[in-house]
């Protein structure tokens, strides 16, 4: 089976495993995807991660959050930028998301970062996602 789309593939795992309310999810692993369980782990919406490899290209084990009255720490994820449709924003069209509740993750010359820090530091980039 072929990957067309990994990062629509980790926001769906993720999206199926809180539906089912697991405690944790495991993803193939790529540089890409590690930077965005990282900012997901630095912005609060998960409990951590660890990386697995193995005799193939290993895996990211996801411990999802939830709150302690058993709400999922996060409501919603969404892909913005498509393999067939790729979206770009310069550094004064950054989207917000739900009015700064949410986070886009974007990347950038200088990296994978939340919308705030391409804000801060004035790159612009491809709009990966959203979540809140």
């Amino acid at each position: 089976m072929s990957m067309t789309d990994p990062i629509a593939d980790l926001l769906t795992r993720i999206r199926n495993a809180l539906q089912g309310k697991h405690e944790s999810v495991v993803i193939p692993k790529s540089r890409m995807k590690i930077e965005i369980v990282k900012i997901l782990k630095d912005e609060g919406y998960i409990e951590d991660y660890d990386l697995r490899d193995d005799d193939q290209q290993g895996s990211i084990d996801i411990r999802l959050r939830y709150l302690n009255d058993g709400t999922k720490s996060i409501t919603g994820l969404e892909r913005v930028s498509r393999p067939g449709r790729r979206v770009y924003c310069g550094k004064g069209e950054i989207p917000q998301v739900l009015n700064g509740l949410g986070i886009s993750i974007l990347s950038t010359s200088v990296g994978v970062m939340t919308g705030k820090s391409c804000r801060e530091k004035g790159v612009g980039g491809e709009v990966l996602c959203n979540i809140w």
